[in-house]
């Protein structure tokens, strides 16, 4: 699904994608790609064998819809419970797993609050789908929307301005 509309910005129509996605956990360096005790793929990652993380989606219904905004972000998780997700990966069973507990592993910058170790359940989903990430209900803005909804107009600021920002050069 996409939404698409005119970039207060630029101007001109965008086909917006319904989530933008973290390539990596924030403790990800350049370097840990080569630690023999470490990896990072398109559903988990490992940091010097001793730090877990699974991608899941923060899903914000979006108001006035059926459709929703969802977040990438990354979720430490126990030794135990990575390993349990990563043999369950496959298996349509993996759905009768309780949530495993985490903590948010990125900073969403859209948030005034930092996003970064907010408490976090996973859920895992149907084989081929990216965990569900439950944010424990708080009062922090993120917590708020996923509970509450969000926007389409706060959609598309958020699409808008990291759509921008990745067109500025760096330095």
């Amino acid at each position: 699904m996409t939404l698409d509309f005119t970039c207060d910005t630029c101007e001109q129509t965008h086909n917006q994608p319904e989530s933008l996605m973290f390539d990596a956990p924030i403790y990800w360096q350049s370097e840990s790609r080569d630690s023999p005790n470490g990896f990072l793929d398109m559903d988990y990652c490992v940091l010097d064998g001793t730090h877990f993380f699974v991608l899941g989606l923060i899903e914000l219904p979006i108001v006035g819809s059926n459709d929703v905004f969802s977040w990438g972000a990354w979720s430490s998780l126990s030794a135990d419970n990575f390993r349990k997700a990563q043999n369950l990966h496959d298996t349509p069973a993996r759905t009768a797993e309780p949530p495993y507990f985490g903590w948010l592993s990125n900073r969403i910058p859209f948030y005034d609050i930092d996003t970064l170790n907010m408490k976090v359940n996973v859920h895992s989903r149907e084989p081929g789908q990216k965990p569900f990430i439950e944010v424990e209900p708080t009062d922090h803005p993120l917590a708020v929307e996923q509970r509450n909804g969000i926007t389409r107009q706060r959609v598309q600021e958020i699409w808008s301005t990291y759509h921008h920002a990745a067109d500025e050069p760096e330095g």
